[in-house]
């Protein structure tokens, strides 16, 4: 009995050791989304990053063309994406409750684009359409402040 007891609690904690660990947590606000989406794609993770992004047939076009360039890219390219951390600039645009702007980059490349983050029946989701066909942003990395004290 002693013997069924013990190999009944190491199943038991197999089983809970062994909980898929790419299960797609939901991200809790949307900064958290945009950092698991990139994450994900710089992983070379698509299909990890296809769970934080909103889901019509534009984005997955544009998924799938990313997913398509990242598998024709070179080992040390790839390499150079899954070692690099990710840079999001102030300030990130909360435009509603609902809506949010980020503009981010990798240190990798360092070369700044922008992500719209959107808050769908209570899901932060990454509408990738926004990097491909918004106009140029209000929103500056960079902005040019005047002192007013000269």
């Amino acid at each position: 009995m002693k013997r069924y007891r013990f190999i009944f609690l190491f199943l038991l904690f197999s089983a809970c050791n062994n909980i898929d660990k790419n299960s797609i947590i939901p991200a809790e606000n949307d900064i958290d989304a945009a950092r698991e989406f990139i994450r994900s794609a710089l992983d070379g993770k698509f299909e990890q990053a296809r769970n934080y992004l909103l889901p019509d047939s534009s984005n997955m076009q544009y998924m799938t063309v990313a997913e398509r360039n990242y598998q024709k890219a070179d080992d040390d390219t790839k390499n150079g994406y899954r070692g690099a951390s990710i840079r999001v600039y102030s300030p990130v645009a909360h435009l509603n409750d609902s809506t949010t702007i980020i503009i981010f980059s990798n240190s990798f490349k360092n070369d700044p684009d922008t992500l719209k983050v959107l808050k769908i029946k209570g899901q932060w989701l990454v509408d990738l359409k926004y990097l491909y066909e918004h106009d140029m942003d209000s929103i500056h990395i960079n902005s040019n402040i005047r002192d007013s004290l000269k």
